[in-house]
């Protein structure tokens, strides 16, 4: 309020300072402005970026929009912002187009380990995590990472995050501890141990693996002083590195052969004058003798016969050495892909010496990179391919036809047919720095261009050819000068006329004569045309007169011309009439003209026509006499010309020429637009012929109507063939051939593109061409060249004389020798050639032995002797003692020394068992076609006779795998098969149309094809047919109804019965004949049976007639009734009327007119069109399929439903209804078409079972309509010979070898055997010789590995446990990993107590598997026994654990009572409950729990059951006398009832707290009335959130 008083006062300072104010804020306005355009303000913003536009490749540009806004986010200027600072609004990009989508893909890693998230908690089965991968874009050509926006183009990036659960930490899981070892007999103190296997490595941070051993000490008996008991072993040394000895210690004694010091050491080990030998060396080891307590002692107690070898020859250790690199190689792309594809280029090395020994093996020699265009010229852009095609060939019908070839032998084929073309690839450049594209038109191999190929055949249709169609000839015209012009010429023609119909397509034959005529007499252009006017009496009003007549003149159109064109020609201008008088006789008018009795005159027929009149009154008595009955009727001649006729026959129009008098015609005319090569000239001759005989003469024919013999036509444009350049020559082999190989030639192709037409250039006849490829190179010749072995080489005098019983020169050594590379020319080479085209290396070093003097020495083995052809036969050699060995007793021993050995000859005999499945039946497969990479050409047989496979597996005697020529020489066993050919649904050939079903007007006609034979195997499929098997075709037909019509003669005189009449006169009957008669062209006029016409519509045979009698009026024959509206309406009326011929004054007239109401369907009638249904498709001439018509008909329907002639409706002129033909199109019957089979695919095995080849075929053209339908057997499969597996197998290790120690370091060994196999997975191996397998795969050391066995004291793992069943990781029961581990470990045992410290390092190794199960680890316990069991961790498969079980569930295995038994004289029991002393008995709650121990009355020996009498004692406050039971001052007496003083100090309590409350309430009351009204509160309003809790 009081902010309002305030305001209100100063209400006229504001009216005063007002204009100030504004002026104020104005001012302010203006320089804000201006601080915001000086300050930061404004600020740029721009739009995200657009799509990359431009070419394709780099060259691309992507734009987006930038604009200047304020920071209050409103747009302004662009000059309000800092230009400097203007972001680019257009940037290059990578334009991707259709043609990348094929090079680039998205590379996608793996999934990373799971990573947890969010806060850590308790983990109770799984926590919530991230996976994460990355994704880049890659280059399919070279797997190069380019720019991620191009993938993008082409395809959404992958997600590179997802969630994930990351399963609980798991413990380390082992199994139990095994049995202890046993103790060591003897007195000395030794430990036994006991180990166990890791089965589940830690996983997801475990616990890690415990002590996998355990050690205890074995209790022994005390050893006399002096006396221990103790093992000793012979420890033996790794050996030492080998070494060259010194030269004091070269010279070597090479025994007892040789009495003068050699040189050979040096000679074996030196540095020699080739590099690729092998230096022999020597290598030494120690030997040492240890005790059962670990320590050492000496030599002497450990050995008790022979030293073991201390020192050994060996191969000193020298890596392999190679050159330097050469250069780099110029890039393998000579074009430019810009950063898509950079290309490659490599650099050589070639080796200097081998490695030797134990030495480094060779590096790889060859050394490829990316290479860039980068700091060099750029490369010209590589071109692009596209798919061309050529024009389409003709059309071919003949593959539609159904019928037999006989059918068309000499019909024009036409209607649906098929084309084709070729397609072929062509490359496209880019032309110079224009960058426009240029096509080079030589064609490529179609692997180039990318995307499907364009199609090569498609469906056509070939127009059928179209007959010329006329129509029925006109009447006769009048006779006619040719000229009317020409008064003179008194030439004339009478001529008929008949109009093409169908125009000709596609013949040679034009139409025929449309014009015919006759040469006439007397030709008039003009006539006179006379109307009669009414007969005026001369005398009176009857008796003889004259008519009056009107004449107009009119050409012979009938148009009427001006009056002097008649003026040759008398000019009739009255005729004479006679009216009767009332007693003359009365005739009838005369009847039209009969039809003439021939269309033309000859020597034996005339034309003739008739007309009559009838007595109709007889005359009285002085009256004009009625004429004779002769003059009752008139002839006359008609159709007098003669029946020859003549007309103009045409010769076909010549083919279109060049003509000198049109060439400037050429230059200006221009035909239609049309594209045209010019105007040429067309004749043909032009002949007068005469119906029935040849030419005549041209005089005969009119001049008026000859046809033309020259006009203009188009010149076709030539056109010249057109072939695309010649292809590139098929590369010729870059690799070396060998020196023996076949030429290898090379080709190339080209395509006709457009063929020659209308006189152009011909095609060329060479399409393809060979040749042989020069410069072919030959691979080069190398070969190893081996040298002599050096002699045997020992270990040093010196370092042999250091040991005891090893003076004497002799024993195993190693000797070597050189090898050098050759070339073809025996000339030197660098030994890298050798390695890569003369095979391995022969060995440099090899064992030898030289005997000592005690040693068996033999001659050289002999060669084995000949095999004979018995599979039976064994083969042997011999050797034989030399020297002093054949006295010595110990040689002759054959069993340990040998002197004949017999090995069995091989067994050329070999069983074949067939392998795998029969093949597909193969069609014309001879043995060349089924040879692979073989592919069949031309026309090859879908069906027939052939042959179906079966590999065979051959075997030798000892059931050992060779190679399957050795049985067969294809490898197959063959068997004739037949495929069964298609046979296509046969139908007959169409009947004949049937007659139209009506005979007049509308119908239809049908014809039908009916089932021959059904298809089967894959043959075309029948049409649809009906029950009768067979399909019918119908269309529309139209009859006249006017073809066939009643003609009547004149009515006969009327005939009086004259018995009743003597006057002759009155009442009588006429009769007349009626006849049916033809109205077609070729037979009119002729008499038909009646039948064919409508009976309905028969007229009268006889009627009622009158002769009047004299003095009786006489009026002439009812004219006809006049028509009625179209509409009809019953008030509407026709009429008819007859005249007065004669009038007499005694009796009146009869009536001269009647009438009668125009009634639908009685004498009223409407009309109207009606449409048939449509026909089927109707093809022209020999078609089978394609266009066609289909036709509907008009047929004229009167109200009554009678069809009509088309007339009345046309006479009506009512609108006719739409289309009557229309174009279809019948699907052509396509048969599917199949490439031909592709070659037999390589092997999918290069040896053993199971291989398969396979080859194809694709579909060129699916099947339409009924066509025969394309198999289902587009591949076939064949199993390939099975060719024996030869492979490198590794036998076992062996024991560890300490060549003559006991313990210490020495050596384990496995054989490479050569075995044979089929490569199935049942395969068992049978060794073979080694030189079916080829070099060795594998170096020595693969072969021998070095091994340990402890001596006493020495800390040793354990042998490597089994490896674990394969477990998943699991999260409740599901498998949470696809990928399981297994896990196995070596533990650590040591033998003497105060060694077990410093013993440590057991190993454990894990590796993935599939196929693993998921597992639970459950605690198991034992019975209870003293509150105390056994708990343990077990696996759900039975196994004893530790680990695995989670800590937080493990069972007690010692049991306390809970609660604790805290009664007097109370304990806790074996069952785990509280139980009394002895002299107590139990006093129970109601939840089972022990309240009290009450004391048994009577003797303590006494033992009875007071249980149920205690409980009826029971205190009902024993809880409260639990809580007071440690106080001095009790509140309970012994019989558990509160004592008096306890009250007593209840009351007293009670009193003091009901005047504290009583105080209080005073003292508020009071302080009350100074207090303030509190503010009022809002109500406390509870939202509901959704929580259950609520």
């Amino acid at each position: 309020m009081l902010l309002q008083q305030n305001w209100v006062s100063p209400r006229w300072t504001w009216q005063s300072l007002g204009k100030s104010f504004i002026f104020f804020v104005f001012l302010m306005l203006q320089a804000a402005d201006l601080e915001a355009r000086r300050g930061h303000q404004f600020v740029w913003k721009t739009g995200h970026w657009g799509r990359c536009v431009g070419d394709c490749g780099s060259g691309g540009t992507r734009s987006r929009a930038v604009w200047c806004t304020h920071t209050e986010g409103w747009t302004s200027h662009h000059a309000n912002c800092d230009q400097q600072e203007k972001p680019e609004s257009q940037r290059r990009c990578f334009k991707v187009c259709d043609w990348h989508l094929e090079l680039f893909e998205w590379d996608v890693s793996g999934w990373g380990s799971c990573e947890p998230g969010g806060e850590a908690g308790p983990c109770v089965m799984a926590q919530h995590g991230l996976q994460r991968r990355s994704a880049r874009c890659l280059q399919k050509l070279d797997r190069s990472v380019v720019a991620a926006e191009i993938c993008e183009h082409l395809a959404p990036q992958p997600p590179l995050e997802q969630a994930c659960l990351v399963p609980c930490p798991r413990d380390c899981v082992v199994t139990d501890f095994s049995p202890w070892s046993p103790c060591s007999g003897g007195c000395t103190n030794s430990l036994r141990h006991r180990t166990r296997a890791v089965i589940a490595p830690p996983l997801y941070g475990g616990a890690p693996c415990p002590n996998l051993t355990e050690s205890q000490t074995c209790a022994a008996a005390a050893c006399p002083l002096g006396e221990e008991e103790h093992t000793y072993s012979l420890k033996v040394g790794p050996w030492g590195e080998c070494r060259l000895p010194h030269r004091e210690d070269a010279s070597l004694d090479l025994g007892e052969d040789s009495g003068e010091l050699s040189t050979s050491w040096l000679e074996g080990h030196k540095a020699q004058h080739h590099p690729h030998t092998g230096q022999v060396g020597y290598q030494t080891r120690a030997v040492s003798c240890v005790r059962s307590d670990g320590r050492h002692a000496v030599l002497s107690l450990c050995v008790q016969d022979a030293v073991p070898l201390t020192s050994k020859t060996c191969v000193i250790t020298k890596d392999c050495e190679t050159s330097e690199w050469s250069a780099w190689s110029s890039c393998s792309q000579t074009c430019s892909w810009g950063d898509l594809a950079p290309g490659f280029r490599s650099r050589h090395r070639s080796v200097r010496s081998m490695a030797m020994g134990s030495g480094k093996l060779c590096p790889e020699l060859e050394e490829k990179e990316a290479c860039s265009t980068g700091g060099r010229e750029l490369l010209k852009p590589c071109p692009r391919f596209s798919w061309r095609t050529s024009e389409w060939k003709a059309c071919q019908v003949s593959l539609f036809d159904q019928q037999s070839p006989q059918h068309h032998k000499h019909a024009v084929l036409c209607g649906g047919g098929i084309q084709t073309r070729e397609v072929y690839c062509v490359q496209i450049t880019v032309e110079g720095e224009t960058h426009r594209l240029k096509e080079v038109s030589r064609p490529v191999d179609g692997k180039f261009c990318l995307g499907p190929a364009p199609s090569a055949s498609q469906l056509c249709d070939l127009p059928c050819p179209l007959e010329c169609a006329v129509s029925a000839w006109l009447a006769w015209g009048p006779c006619l000068p040719e000229d009317c012009r020409d008064r003179q010429g008194r030439r004339g023609f009478r001529m008929r006329q008949r109009h093409v119909i169908v125009d000709p397509v596609g013949t040679l034959t034009g139409c025929p004569h449309l014009v015919e005529s006759i040469p006439c007499e007397d030709p008039t252009c003009y006539e006179w045309i006379v109307s009669e006017g009414i007969c005026v009496a001369d005398h009176g009003k009857c008796g003889p007169g004259k008519h009056i007549l009107k004449t107009v003149c009119k050409n012979k159109k009938g148009e009427e011309v001006p009056y002097h064109l008649c003026s040759e020609l008398p000019r009739p201008d009255v005729m004479a009439c006679e009216i009767p008088c009332a007693t003359d006789c009365v005739l009838s008018e005369w009847s039209q003209w009969s039809p003439c009795s021939h269309s033309c005159s000859s020597k034996s027929a005339e034309g003739s026509q008739s007309r009559s009149r009838s007595i109709l009154a007889l005359p009285a008595e002085g009256g004009k006499a009625c004429p004779p009955d002769r003059a009752l009727q008139e002839h006359r001649a008609c159709n007098d010309h003669p029946c020859v006729h003549f007309f103009w026959e045409t010769s076909p129009w010549s083919s279109c020429s060049e003509d000198v008098l049109v060439t400037a015609l050429n230059a200006t005319v221009s035909w239609s637009g049309e594209a045209t090569c010019g105007v040429g000239m067309q004749t043909r001759k032009v002949f007068c012929m005469r119906s029935g005989s040849g030419h005549v003469t041209p005089k005969r024919c009119p001049d008026s109507t000859r046809p033309e013999t020259v006009r203009p036509c188009l010149l076709p444009c030539k056109k010249d063939c057109i072939v695309t350049p010649f292809s590139e020559w098929t590369r010729c082999p870059t690799a070396c051939q060998p020196g023996n190989a076949t030429a290898v030639k090379q080709s190339r192709y080209r395509i006709i593109i457009q063929d020659a037409a209308n006189g152009g250039q011909a095609c060329p006849d060479t399409l393809y061409e060979e040749r042989e490829c020069e410069d072919t190179p030959v691979c080069p010749v190398y070969r190893w060249k081996t040298h002599r072995w050096s002699h045997c080489v020992l270990v040093p005098e010196s370092v042999r004389q250091n040991v005891l019983g090893h003076n004497e020169a002799c024993g195993h050594g190693l000797q070597s020798r050189a090898v050098t590379c050759l070339t073809e020319n025996n000339e030197s080479a660098d030994v890298s050639e050798c390695m890569k085209w003369a095979g391995p290396m022969p060995p440099l070093v090899q064992d030898c032995l030289i005997p000592c003097k005690d040693d068996c020495t033999f001659t050289p083995w002999s060669k084995f002797t000949a095999c004979s052809f018995d599979c039976e036969s064994t083969k042997t050699r011999r050797r034989s003692l030399t020297g002093r060995s054949r006295k010595r007793d110990k040689c002759q021993n054959t069993e340990v020394y040998p002197q004949v050995e017999t090995e069995l000859c091989p067994c050329e005999v070999f069983t074949s068992q067939p392998h795998g499945n029969w093949s597909d039946c193969i069609i014309g497969g001879g043995k060349l076609e089924l040879q692979q990479g073989v592919q069949s050409h031309g026309d090859t047989k879908e069906c027939g006779e052939g042959v179906r496979l079966r590999a065979i597996a051959c075997y030798d005697k000892a059931g050992r795998l060779v190679e399957p020529s050795r049985c067969s020489s294809s490898g197959y066993v063959e068997e004739s098969c037949t495929v069964p050919c298609p046979f296509d649904c046969k139908l007959s050939d169409w009947s004949s149309w049937s007659p139209c079903s009506s005979s007049c007007g509308t119908g239809m006609k049908v014809r039908s094809k009916w089932l021959k034979e059904k298809p089967y195997s894959g043959g075309r499929p029948c049409p649809k047919l009906d029950l009768k098997n067979q399909v019918y075709e119908a269309v529309p037909c139209y009859t006249e109804c006017n073809q066939y019509s009643w003609v009547v003669e004149p009515w006969s005189p009327c005939k009086i019965n004259s018995e009743q009449n003597s006057l002759h006169c009155g009442e009588g009957i006429q009769t007349r004949k009626v006849r049916c008669v033809s109205t077609t062209e070729d037979h009119g006029g002729e008499t038909v049976p009646n039948t064919l016409c409508n009976k309905a519509e028969i007229p009268n045979e006889i009627r009622k007639c009158s002769l009047y009698c004299p003095n009786e009026c006489a009026v002439s024959d009812w004219g006809p009734w006049s028509t009625c509206p179209q509409v009809c309406d019953p008030s509407t009326v026709q009429t008819r009327t007859r005249q007065v011929l004669r009038s007499v004054s005694r009796k009146p007239c009869p009536e001269d007119s009647q009438m009668k109401p125009c009634i639908l369907n009685q004498n009223c009638f409407q009309y109207q069109y009606n449409l048939t249904a449509w026909s089927t498709c109707q093809l022209n001439g020999n078609a089978t399929c394609g266009r066609g018509v289909r036709k509907r008909l008009l047929s004229c329907v009167r109200s009554d439903g009678e069809t009509v002639s088309a007339r009345h409706c046309e006479q009506r002129r009512l609108e006719k209804p739409a289309e009557t033909s229309s174009e279809c199109v019948v699907r052509c019957v396509v048969d599917c078409r199949l490439s031909a089979w592709s070659a037999w695919s390589q092997c999918s095995q290069t040896c053993g079972s199971g291989g398969q080849m396979v080859r194809g075929r694709t579909v060129l053209l699916k099947a339409a309509a009924e066509g025969r339908p394309c198999p289902a057997q587009l591949s076939q499969h064949r199993s390939c010979p099975v060719k024996p597996c030869y492979s490198w197998h590794l036998g076992p290790w062996s024991p560890c070898r300490l060549q003559g120690g006991q313990c210490g370091d020495g050596l384990q060994f496995r054989n490479l055997t050569c075995v044979v196999h089929d490569a199935s997975v049942s395969a068992t191996s049978q060794p073979v010789e080694d030189a079916l397998c080829g070099e060795l795969p594998l170096k020595e050391s693969v072969l021998q590995l070095p091994c340990s066995v402890p001596c006493p004291g020495d800390c040793h793992l354990t042998e490597w446990s089994e490896w674990s069943s394969c477990e998943l990781t699991c999260i409740d029961g599901r498998s949470f990993e696809t990928t399981g581990r297994q896990a196995r470990s070596r533990a650590l045992i040591g033998q003497p107590a105060e060694n077990m410290e410093s013993c440590s390092g057991q190993v454990v190794e894990t590796r993935p598997c599939s196929g693993g199960r998921c597992y639970e680890y459950l605690w198991k316990t034992s019975l209870w026994r003293d509150n105390v069991r056994t708990v343990w961790c077990q696996r759900s498969d039975g196994v004893n654990v530790t680990g695995g079980c989670a800590l937080q569930t493990k069972p007690a295995e010692v049991r306390h009572c809970s609660p604790a038994c805290r009664k007097p004289f109370s304990y806790c029991t074996q069952r785990g409950v509280c139980g009394c002393e002895r002299g107590y008995t139990e006093i129970m709650r109601s939840n089972g729990l022990l309240d009290y121990c009450m004391k048994v009355p009577g003797l303590e020996d006494k033992k009875a059951d007071v249980k149920t009498i205690a409980g009826k004692n029971k205190p009902v406050n024993s809880k409260m006398h639990d809580i007071f039971k440690g106080w001095s001052i009790q509140p309970f007496n012994p019989d558990g009832k509160l004592k008096m003083w306890v009250y007593g100090v209840s009351a007293s309590g009670f009193l003091i707290i009901v005047l504290l409350i009583f105080t209080s309430f005073l003292m508020c009351k009071k302080s009350k009335q100074h207090q303030s009204t509190p503010p009022q509160q809002k109500p406390l309003t509870l939202a509901y959130d959704g929580d259950i809790d609520m």
